[in-house]
């Protein structure tokens, strides 16, 4: 990892900005790191690589884009000379969009990424709200795109596809519903309880997918001895939880779960504890991500668990720096001041794939070249290795998925300690899970 790394505003990073409708701003960025030379090579150079990016920054779903202003600093200094396909060098640019965590509002960044930007490629990572409608816009308009941070099933089916004939444009690495239900399980199992489950499945797409009698919680846990309390699924920004609450307390559910947003599982949070809810075990998706929302909550924190995508405990390095999970965990803090976030592995990984696919395309004018060379990717990323061959998901590379437990943090109040890695020996556990206040 390299040292001294300036920080680096957006407005920094993002100098040489394309002005456009709704555009966060572009950077061109080329580098050596890739390009196999410098400056002094004479390497003809060849049309820019444009690569659309995205995200939601702002809005209730804005956690997820936190680290993307470190991450496209990151990938400018990677490719600061450019991207070498055959005898030329590519300048590689970025037109950076916020869809502010609005569904409408992705269809219309992405439109404009295809008709007004002229985009090679579309790279987008977030919940259902934000990866759904963009790849929906790059399938229709026959533009490659590829997604992450979202359960295939929600970005699968939530679009009207299946596991038969997927899509021919867009694709998409994560991991599935059958792995959130193999981690929860072996949480579940760690702490005794009376196996009774207070679900809190939020009432949008992702919340479909977790919600499920087939490959979600209910439909595959119910059958493994787990009994989940019926009680109305909560919309979206919802500021009174009291019937689920009181549902749980009638049925005593020692087990919470569910995947709402993390504004909305704080609201429940306080609720739950003003009313003396308190289960042994929570295990809660989506919500508990995000190291900021799990510091501000109240009752406290520790011992609330989650699915863990990615930390610096994973053992995997960049293809693009270089750089282990580790080092960019660190290298993420000292710039920011802040502590690492799950999406920050996914955020970098996309990356490290469209750089490897275009390269391997050969003729960026060719689309049709650009979406084989997805197909084709088998790649060790910071996120694990990426094989779309694998998996038996059409457009889909299954990527690793461990569990983990808010704890009392040194250097930040809570450390994220993993607790589980059934099926993924190669990511080291520290400890076992504990029942709430023990």
């Amino acid at each position: 990892m390299p040292a001294g790394w300036p920080r680096a505003s957006r407005r920094t990073f993002l100098g040489g900005v394309l002005k456009s409708a709704g555009a966060i701003g572009a950077a061109s960025v080329a580098g050596g790191l890739l390009a196999g030379c410098d400056r002094t090579t004479q390497v003809p150079v060849g049309r820019p690589i444009r690569v659309g990016f995205v995200s939601a920054q702002t809005g209730p779903l804005g956690a997820f884009g936190e680290a993307d202003n470190f991450i496209l600093a990151d990938v400018r200094r990677a490719l600061a000379g450019g991207v070498r396909i055959g005898a030329r060098s590519h300048p590689f640019e970025i037109v950076v969009k916020d869809n502010q965590s609005d569904a409408g509002r992705a269809r219309t960044v992405a439109t404009d990424l295809i008709e007004g930007q002229r985009i090679d490629i579309v790279l987008t990572h977030g919940a259902p709200e934000t990866i759904n409608p963009v790849a929906d816009v790059c399938e229709q308009a026959e533009v490659p795109c590829i997604s992450s941070s979202a359960p295939w099933q929600a970005w699968l089916y939530g679009r009207g596809g299946d596991t038969t004939h997927g899509f021919r444009w867009t694709y998409h690495f994560f991991w599935g519903m059958e792995d959130v239900i193999r981690v929860f399980s072996d949480l579940w199992q760690q702490v005794p309880t009376n196996h009774v489950v207070g679900p809190l499945f939020a009432k949008n797409v992702d919340g479909d997918t977790w919600a499920s009698a087939e490959h979600g919680l209910p439909g595959v846990l119910g059958h493994a001895g787990y009994r989940f309390v019926r009680t109305p699924r909560p919309a979206d920004s919802a500021s009174d939880f009291s019937v689920q609450i009181q549902r749980f307390l009638d049925e005593k559910a020692e087990i919470l779960t569910g995947n709402p947003a993390s504004p909305d599982f704080a609201t429940f949070w306080k609720q739950a504890g003003d009313r003396g809810y308190r289960p042994k075990v929570a295990t809660v998706g989506k919500a508990l991500l995000f190291p900021t929302f799990v510091e501000a909550m109240s009752p406290p924190a520790d011992g609330l668990s989650s699915e863990v995508w990615w930390s610096p405990a994973f053992p995997y390095r960049s293809s693009l720096t270089g750089a282990s999970a580790t080092q960019l965990a660190a290298e993420y803090t000292r710039q920011t001041g802040k502590q690492w976030t799950q999406p920050l592995g996914f955020d970098h990984a996309l990356f490290e794939v469209a750089v490897d696919v275009v390269r391997r395309a050969g003729d960026l004018d060719d689309r049709t070249a650009v979406v084989e060379a997805i197909k084709d990717t088998r790649l060790a990323t910071i996120v694990g290795p990426l094989d779309w061959s694998r998996g038996g998901v059409p457009n889909v590379a299954r990527t690793p998925l461990v569990g983990g437990q808010w704890r009392a943090g040194t250097s930040f109040p809570y450390d994220l300690v993993i607790v589980t890695n059934t099926g993924h020996p190669e990511i080291p556990v520290a400890g076992k899970l504990r029942p709430l206040g023990r």
